[in-house]
């Protein structure tokens, strides 16, 4: 009778864990906090305001590029590079002409120059939708894995949750962007090696070096941790592992897609 009491009284203090708790504990005891929210019902909030976070720091960010002179104008000048060299490399093979490749860079710096308000209103929108769409998306990818790949015991609203809260490390990350940008007056794309030392990202080599972003590992490795405790499983390191396969494996499958069609970088691939 003792041990039921003692049970309803740590149902009861996760139900009334704090918001800033939760925020704190997914950063510094994720393991505890997942093992708890994993007895009780998902709630549409624990997921969505982190989400929305990320959000409001992304659109902040682009107000930072479109106001800050030369930031917008370093961010103009390397992105003309890198779209010059990709189509360059796009006529070499001869997958289109060098007239339009010119075409389209001179399109394309016309475009970024004029660009205002009306960019930042456009950019605000696509970053909502996208924010939301690969949400769901990785959502349902990582649930496939956990629940077939693993043999984990949850749903969507779980994987919605373990993929959802751990956005908060993402939030921290764009906030370390958005400071870099305005003490360096140039965009940083993430906080990886690659990116402060400004390695070319062709061949593994310049792979790995923007895979090697703290804030990145620290996000997958809290998204395993998550998962493990919301899927029942007694093997944590066997989640971390998995999903750290699934993103290096992804993200090099689309490295190499990019290397094979060059015209695909500009997409950010």
């Amino acid at each position: 009778m003792d041990e039921l009491n003692k049970s309803e009284e740590v149902v009861d203090e996760n139900e009334d864990l704090e918001f800033t708790d939760k925020i704190v504990s997914v950063l510094t005891e994720p393991g505890e906090l997942f093992s708890s929210l994993a007895k009780l019902p998902v709630k549409t909030i624990d997921w969505l305001v982190p989400i929305l976070i990320v959000i409001v720091f992304a659109i902040a960010m682009q107000f930072v590029i479109s106001t800050n002179p030369e930031i917008k104008s370093n961010m103009i000048e390397t992105q003309l590079e890198q779209m010059e060299k990709n189509l360059q490399e796009a006529v070499d093979k001869g997958q289109i002409t060098q007239a339009q490749a010119d075409e389209q860079i001179e399109r394309t710096a016309e475009f970024m120059e004029q660009s205002g308000s009306g960019m930042l209103i456009f950019g605000s929108i696509s970053i909502v939708i996208m924010v939301f769409l690969f949400f769901f998306i990785i959502s349902g990818v990582f649930l496939l894995l956990a629940k077939f790949g693993l043999g984990g015991t949850g749903d969507y609203k779980a994987s919605m949750l373990a993929y959802g809260m751990p956005q908060y490390i993402m939030a921290l990350q764009v906030i370390l962007m958005i400071i870099s940008a305005i003490i360096f007056g140039k965009v940083f794309r993430d906080t990886s090696l690659g990116s402060f030392m400004e390695i070319e990202k062709s061949g593994l080599l310049g792979w790995l070096m923007y895979k090697l972003d703290p804030m990145l590992i620290w996000f997958y490795a809290v998204v395993g941790i998550a998962y493990a405790k919301m899927f029942k499983s007694d093997n944590t390191m066997k989640y971390i592992i998995a999903i750290f396969a699934m993103w290096l494996g992804f993200t090099l499958l689309f490295h190499f897609l990019a290397e094979s069609v060059p015209f695909l970088k500009q997409f950010g691939m």
